[in-house]
């Protein structure tokens, strides 16, 4: 991509993003962005500044070499030094002040961006400190639809739903073969650390789902006690869920018979077709016991994800290495739920698996782990300072993830009892089994 093509897509990446930020923070009245909805998340005027102060931060200082605008807020801002449920007590910027602060630091990071030279450092090569702040504002903006589903009273977002899709009646499992394949990447110009670099990776044959796990079948596992059933359960999912009364997947309540849910302010039946979500890792594992299978290993939900059988290499994307349309995925908010499952035939890996990209995230077996010959960069705290077997990755993105930070190589991770996040599944079996 030559420099004015980069400088354009990272123009338009920031705009994107900040959009998106916009329209997450102007949707509700100023006691809403200052108040702490949930202990897991921040207020939204903490993100909001915080996304300004990050952007001021890599690009006004570490690209452009520029005097810091608000020394005096770094501290407030850094993630690192103020957990979630201690930020309500700070000294925030209040949010005229932080919307202010943040189109300021905007307004100086494309100046800098319209005369940024793409090859004079390695966080400038290809625009990636552009990318990657784009990729961070994404990030949190999924933090803050979060924040929103979380938030009681009315609904405050609204989007069209998915079109409706043709019953799916393709094969449940699909085989994927044994051998090596290419994993991670050393090309993709905006990766970040963690997805580098690319290296060969072993698994045996076998068998995944074609499309996620649905609400329907899901209610299957609760009707059928499993909840109650230690046997589907690994030792700590099920301490935990006895210790917190779970009985079904988070916003879930049974009322006169019927499934319902609380989906961002509105309570509704629980669509049968949709991926289920909101359920953590434990739920996702002991399903997947109780059906007689397992979740896949990272690598194996890679290789579902980008192997082509025929030309033996590995794609950006399931359905290749163009970007994703509105045909191929599920993403960037453009809707408030997931597609029904079977969705986005157009998005279909080489070897027949749907919606690997956008609409839930997955569920891996996996703990999150470096690979080989990692590298970090340009911070320890993105990735390094997270590795190890406290950590469970989850792949390919939700409708809430904007396509420049969704990919085939992209890795998120959290604890395996996290449930407000956009979560789901799908599972795997060995050839054999």
């Amino acid at each position: 991509m030559d420099t004015e093509a980069l400088r354009e897509r990272a123009l338009t990446s920031l705009a994107t993003a900040r959009d998106r930020t916009t329209l997450l923070t102007s949707c509700v009245d100023e006691p809403d962005l200052t108040a702490q909805h949930s202990p897991l998340m921040s207020p939204l005027v903490w993100d909001l500044a915080h996304i300004g102060n990050q952007e001021e931060l890599w690009l006004l200082r570490a690209v452009g070499g520029r005097e810091a605008m608000r020394p005096e807020i770094d501290s407030l801002y850094d993630a690192f030094e103020h957990p979630r449920a201690e930020r309500p007590s700070l000294p925030l910027l209040a949010p005229a002040e932080a919307r202010t602060y943040a189109s300021e630091v905007r307004g100086r990071a494309l100046d800098l961006l319209a005369a940024a030279d793409f090859h004079s450092t390695r966080l400038t090569e290809a625009g990636f400190a552009f990318g990657m702040i784009a990729q961070h504002e994404q990030q949190h903006d999924e933090t803050m639809l979060i924040t929103h589903q979380l938030r009681k009273g009315p609904q405050a977002l609204t989007a069209p739903d998915p079109k409706p899709a043709p019953l799916f009646t393709g094969p449940a499992e699909v085989l994927v073969p044994g051998g090596s394949f290419t994993m991670g990447t050393s090309l993709e110009p905006w990766a970040l650390d963690n997805e580098r670099p690319a290296h060969p990776r072993k698994v045996a044959p076998f068998w995944i789902d074609t499309t996620p796990v649905t609400n329907a079948a899901y209610q299957g596992f609760i009707e059928d006690g499993g909840y109650g059933t230690e046997r589907w359960w690994s030792p700590k999912g099920w301490a935990h869920v006895r210790r917190h009364a779970i009985s079904a997947p988070l916003f879930w309540r049974k009322e006169g018979g019927q499934w319902l849910r609380r989906h961002f302010g509105v309570t509704e039946p629980v669509p049968a077709d949709e991926p289920v979500l909101h359920v953590c890792w434990y739920e996702a594992d002991a399903y997947a016991r109780w059906a007689g299978r397992r979740l896949p290993t990272e690598a194996e939900w890679e290789k579902a994800a980008r192997f082509d059988p025929t030309t033996g290499r590995s794609a950006r994307y399931p359905w290749g290495d163009a970007g994703p349309g509105p045909e191929h995925a599920n993403l960037g908010q453009q809707h408030l739920r997931p597609a029904p499952s079977g969705s986005y035939p157009a998005g279909e890996s080489p070897l027949g698996v749907r919606q690997l990209i956008g609409d839930v995230w997955e569920w891996t077996a996996s703990d999150f782990l470096p690979y080989p010959g990692f590298r970090a960069f340009p911070y320890r705290e993105y990735s390094d300072v997270f590795f190890g077997s406290e950590y469970k990755v989850l792949r390919g993105g939700s409708f809430a993830v904007d396509p420049v930070a969704c990919r085939g190589t992209f890795r998120n991770w959290d604890y395996p009892i996290r449930r407000q996040i956009f979560s789901g599944f799908r599972t795997a079996r060995s050839e054999r089994d």
